[in-house]
């Protein structure tokens, strides 16, 4: 229970990190024989304000990008995937052996998970991209962020620690899946250097994951010394990487920022919704939320890197630019909308141990 709760209190940017560390508390007061939490430490209601003011920080971030760009440019190519990669190595310094073995004792609920955040958003960018008829370059920008994994994003263990199992998969999944989907919905578009793609994925995403779920399980001790610090670290990181790239596409954006903003909304609000609704017919509440906003928040900023390495024309990286705001706001009010929600006391439990 520790190390999950460890895991929400840090990929939960969007907002839900504030109750994790709640649930880090809870965890410790269990395992110590204690009835009631213990107080958080200057540090972690530090970390908690700060977390707490993510849409703010994205909003900032976000003028920033557009009126001052040089100020969070510099974090191009190179800099922007060893940030990219630091979430997701940070990500993997919270997990263990144990997590993969959860995931096979739990088929039908990671599994549903994974369908619907591979099936669900990217024929919505799909649809979306043809019915608006967006040029060949967003269309395509826009299908490549609908097939990005949820990544640190979308690790949703507000209300359940369980969901970040299920985005672990989805994660892994994304070296096949995210190339896959690209080539089969964009390739009528432009090329898509599906192997390109599959490289980069699996370079930026499994990596540093793996390198992060093997330094736990063999260096427990220094590993928990790091984990200490991430989250302060997140919070900078994940603002500069909402931040970067809307500087790098904000003349783009002030000239044609209306006519995507609207298409790229859509989809994150749909995929929100139907993945809630059709969750709730197998599922109870608690999974329903982490399966809903799995679905609604994708890696954009990995999107957006695909796009810069693996297209040639600009504007392709431009959607998932839009989206990195779309998705860290979405993500926030949402779950600022269920914390308020109280889940049913006997809300079904649809997580083996």
């Amino acid at each position: 229970m520790h190390f999950l709760a460890s895991c929400s209190y840090y990929k939960e940017i969007s907002n839900s990190i504030t109750r994790s560390s709640r649930v880090v508390c809870n965890a410790a007061a269990d395992l110590s024989g204690e009835s009631s939490p213990k107080e958080l430490s200057q540090y972690e209601k530090t970390i908690e304000l700060l977390t707490t003011l993510f849409p703010l920080w994205v909003i900032l971030g976000t003028l920033v990008g557009i009126f001052k760009p040089s100020l969070v440019t510099w974090l191009e190519t190179d800099l922007f995937t060893l940030g990219l990669g630091f979430l997701m190595l940070s990500m993997g310094l919270t997990l263990t052996f144990e997590d993969f073995r959860r995931c096979l004792r739990n088929p039908w609920t990671v599994g549903v998970g994974f369908l619907a955040q591979y099936m669900i958003k990217p024929v919505l960018g799909f649809l979306i991209a043809m019915t608006l008829k967006l040029s060949a370059p967003l269309a395509t920008g826009l299908i490549l962020v609908s097939c990005c994994p949820g990544g640190q994003a979308s690790n949703v263990a507000t209300y359940i620690s369980k969901g970040t199992l299920r985005s672990l998969c989805s994660t892994i999944g994304a070296i096949i899946m995210t190339p896959l989907l690209t080539k089969l919905l964009a390739g009528q578009l432009v090329p898509v250097d599906a192997a390109g793609l599959a490289l980069s994925t699996f370079q930026v995403v499994l990596v540093p994951t793996i390198v992060g779920v093997l330094a736990n399980e063999f260096f427990p001790k220094f590993t928990s010394k790091i984990i200490s610090v991430t989250p302060l670290i997140g919070v900078i990181l994940t603002t500069l990487l909402c931040a970067s790239p809307i500087g790098q596409v904000s003349e783009v954006l002030k000239t044609q920022g209306a006519q995507l903003i609207l298409p790229v909304a859509l989809l994150h609000a749909a995929a929100f919704a139907i993945g809630y609704w059709i969750s709730k017919f197998s599922f109870g509440e608690s999974t329903s939320r982490t399966i809903s906003i799995e679905c609604g928040m994708q890696s954009s900023a990995l999107g957006f890197l695909l796009a810069q390495k693996h297209f040639t024309n600009p504007l392709v990286a431009v959607p998932s630019a839009v989206s990195v705001v779309c998705m860290a706001l979405g993500g926030s009010g949402l779950a600022v909308f269920w914390r308020n929600q109280p889940i049913p006391e006997d809300d079904k439990d649809d997580f083996k141990e």
